[in-house]
């Protein structure tokens, strides 16, 4: 049998070609080094050319290119797909990710991995699933500067990466979880954010509608009417603080040289809104030596955190801090506010899955509301609003009946439980009053926003401190005895509860003494 078999050596300029047929028979290794001595020439060292030109890009060798068994699967020039995009696209994902710490208001942390292009509103989310939080649309993540006492709720389509790359190295900076209920509150009531006497008397302001109708009309379109007034300024290198009259356009924001006048030639130009962030500052008095609480500050993106580098601003009241904040938001980031309030507003809700029963047939009603009171029997409650009617007064009677029996004299003190407001999210214990006022401060001060606490003047009492137009006030819990048995006031005794939880139960449905109803409780949670 005659065995044909071709191999090609390449070595620098030699090419040897060898064909192999049947010859006497030797050993192995003697043919082999009798092959070697005849064909093969003693190779050299090759020096290896780098392959990259001075861009870093790939430049063709002079080697002979290895021939590729698969080229219907290679892309072509004009193809979207790349050579090794696969590889690329992992490589990628590892170095895209990130992980951002997040502070809760406990001063615990939670880590959580990010990719590049996470939003603000994806971290909230992520932390809402993690926290177990029933209403994702109020949760908001705030970028906080303890030493210059800086905070800033960030926006929900915000890339939180590059937030985070402009903060300075070595920093305090933080990011907090927190609830924010006037992120998107100016939608719902304009006129309460932009009062009239900030609008400016431009020629839309003076046509026939009314002010109200104008700022919604502008908000719609995803702009804002002119702001104007005066506030404190804090003047550059000096701890001095001065007044002057100010008018923020969509343009920027000018100060006038010469009272309130807004010609041309009186107007400086401040700042300019596309690069720019606004903050609050927290204990500005202390810090800043500020004529009023309500400061604020504006600072150029490519500016350091340094307080020099400020811009402070001063309000005559925390209205008028809100409406100057509000304008600077909208006329920034324009109709994309409106988007990110309607993505908050169809976010889903918890909702109860429906009943799976064979037994009922489709369109047959398994559970129905029914009144008892009447004598002729029960009867079904067709109309919805009646329905809800009768299951929060069968709620409020079951708690009337579960509060009567603890507070019976029978009951031994051993067996009684726990105060119930003590498990509540909006009891905040032993807070002080101005630490009350900031907490509703930092989570928006929205009108019907409360918590409770223990009051530190008056023994066994409680406080309840609720927000009305921007301003927090606060109402004295007085027990008192009756038919021996223990109840809860704040109307001189003309309306008792059982205890808290029916007091607040009952004001957020009725609004009674209080200037509005309970809405919004002052809740924190642990991450």
């Amino acid at each position: 049998m005659q065995v044909d078999r071709r191999w090609t050596e390449v070595f620098k300029d030699t090419v040897a070609e060898t064909i192999v047929r049947d010859e006497p028979r030797v050993s192995p290794a003697k043919s082999a080094l009798m092959s070697m001595h005849q064909f093969t020439p003693r190779s050299r060292p090759l020096a290896i050319r780098n392959s990259l030109n001075s861009k870093g890009e790939l430049r063709p060798s002079s080697m002979p290119s290895i021939p590729n068994p698969f080229p219907e699967l290679c892309s072509p020039s004009h193809s979207p797909v790349r050579v090794g995009s696969l590889v690329g696209n992992a490589r990628t994902s590892e170095e895209d990710t990130h992980v951002v710490r997040v502070f809760g208001e406990d001063t615990h942390s939670r880590s959580v991995l990010v990719s590049s292009g996470a939003t603000v509103r994806d971290v909230c989310h992520i932390l809402v699933q993690a926290a177990h939080c029933t209403d994702q649309e109020n949760w908001a993540l705030i970028e906080q500067h303890p030493a210059l006492g800086l905070e800033r709720c960030l926006e929900d389509h915000e890339v939180l990466v590059q937030v985070q790359s402009s903060w300075p190295q070595g920093g305090d900076t933080k990011l907090l979880f927190r609830k924010n209920y006037a992120k998107y509150e100016f939608f719902k009531k304009p006129a309460q954010y932009f009062p009239e006497n900030m609008i400016s008397d431009s020629t839309d302001a003076k046509a026939d509608i009314s002010s109200s109708q104008l700022i919604q009309s502008m908000l719609k379109c995803g702009s804002c009417p002119e702001i104007q007034g005066y506030l404190h300024v804090r003047e550059a290198g000096k701890k001095s603080w001065k007044k002057l009259y100010f008018i923020l356009r969509r343009s920027g924001l000018y100060c006038s040289s010469k009272g309130s006048s807004k010609e041309p030639r009186h107007l400086q130009c401040v700042a300019d809104l596309e690069d720019l962030s606004v903050y609050t500052v927290c204990n500005s008095r202390k810090l800043y030596s500020s004529p009023k609480v309500h400061t604020f500050c504006i600072k150029s993106c490519r500016d350091r955190f340094r307080s020099q580098d400020l811009k402070l601003l001063c309000a005559e009241n925390e209205q008028c801090r809100t409406c100057w904040i509000t304008a600077f938001r909208v006329f920034k980031y324009g109709k994309q506010l409106q988007c990110n309030y309607l993505l908050s507003q169809t976010s889903p809700k918890l909702q109860i899955p429906p009943r799976k029963d064979t037994k009922w047939k489709e369109g047959e009603e398994s559970m129905v509301a029914m009144d008892f009171s009447g004598k002729s029997g029960g009867r079904v409650i067709l109309n919805p609003q009646e329905a809800q009617s009768a299951e929060q007064e069968e709620g409020y009677n079951w708690r009337k009946r579960e509060a009567l029996r603890y507070s019976l004299p029978s009951n031994s003190q051993g067996s009684r439980p726990t105060a119930v407001h003590q498990i509540q999210p909006w009891f905040h214990g032993g807070v002080s009053r101005s630490e009350a006022e900031r907490l509703l401060e930092e989570q928006g001060q929205v009108d019907g926003m409360f918590l409770i606490r223990d009051s530190q003047m008056h023994a066994q009492c409680f406080v309840l401190s609720l927000c009305h137009k921007l301003k927090t006030k606060h109402y004295l819990l007085i027990p008192c005895e009756e038919g021996g048995r223990q109840y809860y006031t704040m109307d001189d005794g003309v309306t008792l509860f059982m205890d808290l939880l029916q007091l607040v139960e009952f004001h957020q449905i009725n609004r009674g003494i209080l200037p509005v109803c309970l809405k919004h409780p002052c809740i924190r949670i642990a991450l």
